[in-house]
């Protein structure tokens, strides 16, 4: 599987070629080039920026149809604990697994009991590495396919430890298989997600080498069909709830680090808040921290693009149906313990350099510098590029141009006008010969028409920009 798969994908009709995708993406992962966006799958993480932010629908998040259940003949609902959020007033989350059931799939194993386990590891580990803390939270993949790419240093922090999701997998795989006896090609595991970056760790983890989970349904298209369900369901569920508060917590922000028993965390949501606590960390700016929980969606997994409530009203209800819950109810085992660890490292991803090598790079560097000197520092994102400094870094490997930047390409007018001026003025003065002036003029005059289709084509695309 390549290394930089992506569930985040660009529906190049629908693009209208508007610069807001490029201005909120925290990796500078998208360009717009001849009047379409274009993602770098180097350097995007999939955190879903892009999706929320287009107003015409042309990013979107790739996962299964619910009909992917019927290619098995055993299946394991996977439900996240953002799941419980999104349904009013829900005081019992068995009417959701039940439900779950009633939709279609065999038997089902909550996430968040998988969180509980994790939370317990993570405890633990803690207490055994002191030297290695602060250690940062790896289970939001876009948080650590971030770290992986552009801090490097921060990789050694990283909390060893599968996230719940793949812990998860790995219990319901192995339950199903003792519990009807199918080899595991013929059982389906598959996790309801709230978001596209689950989507990705799925088809390309990090930390191990294969995820045990099959597919990968989205909470808004499970949603509407378990509506339908639970009313079916009511109030006599049957208990298949095997989670407490610990574990539903993990849904929204802080609920991990809540687990761990600890006053000495951080909790960050939204990825922008996420780099700049990174960049914080990498500048050793805290201190007697053991615990950076960071999620890249605002408010954690509930404000993931693939759920359907707000994520603020989300947070009420998650907080309402864990009220009266028992603090934890799985714990750490021996059938779990072998699927908590990483058996894989994440190794750093050099993707933003600017060269094959290290001379190279620092004179790639060097000219960018200049370069960005010579452009406006505008940031306006009219030459497809999110900052004056990413077309800089564009033009160095050769992906862009001076051109492309409008305002650049209007004083190379003005100079080029400025010099067949000075040269019509030699000319009728006497100064200079005529057979020596009219060659240079035809050249100077040639660029001036270039520049001047060149800039009108630019405008034109900057009204229909402003237009859409």
């Amino acid at each position: 599987m390549d290394k930089f798969y992506h569930s985040v994908r660009l529906d190049p009709d629908l693009c209208k070629g508007c610069i807001n995708c490029i201005k909120r993406c925290p990796t500078q992962a998208i360009r717009v080039r001849g009047g379409k966006a274009q993602i770098n799958s180097k350097f995007c993480i999939d955190c879903g920026e892009c999706i929320r932010i287009c107003q015409h629908h042309a990013k979107t998040a790739t996962y299964d149809r619910i009909d992917v259940i019927r290619q098995y003949e055993y299946t394991v609902a996977l439900p996240a604990p953002s799941l419980y959020s999104q349904f009013n007033n829900l005081e019992d989350v068995n009417i959701v697994l039940n439900a779950l059931k009633l939709m279609g799939f065999d038997d089902v194993y909550e996430v968040s009991a998988a969180a509980e386990i994790v939370s317990e590891a993570a405890r633990a580990y803690i207490k055994a590495h002191p030297g290695d803390l602060p250690m940062i939270s790896t289970a939001c993949p876009s948080v650590v396919r971030l770290i992986r790419v552009r801090f490097p240093n921060l990789i050694e922090h990283l909390l060893p430890i599968n996230p719940p999701i793949e812990v998860a997998a790995c219990i319901a795989a192995r339950r199903a298989m003792e519990k009807t006896g199918l080899p595991r090609e013929k059982i389906g595991i598959i996790f309801i997600s709230p978001c596209a970056s689950k989507v990705t760790y799925v088809q390309a983890p990090l930390g191990t080498e294969k995820s045990q989970v099959d597919k990968v349904l989205a909470i808004k298209d499970v949603y509407p069909q378990l509506l339908a369900y639970m009313k079916t369901v009511g109030a006599e569920a049957d208990e298949i709830s095997t989670s407490g508060k610990i574990g539903i917590s993990w849904g929204s922000s802080g609920g991990e680090a809540s687990g761990l028993f600890t006053d000495n965390y951080l909790a960050a949501d939204g990825i922008e808040n996420v780099i700049r606590v990174l960049e914080d960390l990498e500048d050793q700016k805290f201190t007697n921290l053991e615990f950076v929980e960071l999620n890249a969606c605002n408010g954690g997994c509930i404000g993931g693009v693939l759920t359907v409530e707000n994520p603020y009203v989300a947070e009420v209800k998650l907080k309402r149906l864990r009220k009266y819950m028992p603090v934890a109810r799985s714990h750490m085992g021996e059938e779990a313990s072998e699927y908590v660890p990483w058996t894989t490292t994440v190794e750093f991803e050099p993707v933003f350099r600017l060269g094959d090598n290290v001379m190279e790079s620092f004179f790639r560097l060097e000219k960018a510098e200049r370069l960005c000197k010579r452009l406006p520092g505008l940031d306006c994102g009219s030459c497809g590029a999110p900052t004056c400094k990413a077309l800089a870094e564009d033009i160095v490997r050769g992906e862009a141009s001076e051109r492309d930047c409008i305002y650049y390409l209007r004083e190379n007018l003005h100079k080029l006008s400025q010099e067949v001026s000075v040269l019509a003025g030699d000319m009728a003065d006497g100064k200079r010969a005529d057979r020596e002036v009219i060659p240079v003029l035809r050249d100077y005059i040639s660029r001036i028409a270039e520049e001047m289709t060149f800039l009108d084509d630019k405008v034109h695309d900057q009204e229909e920009k402003s237009e859409k």
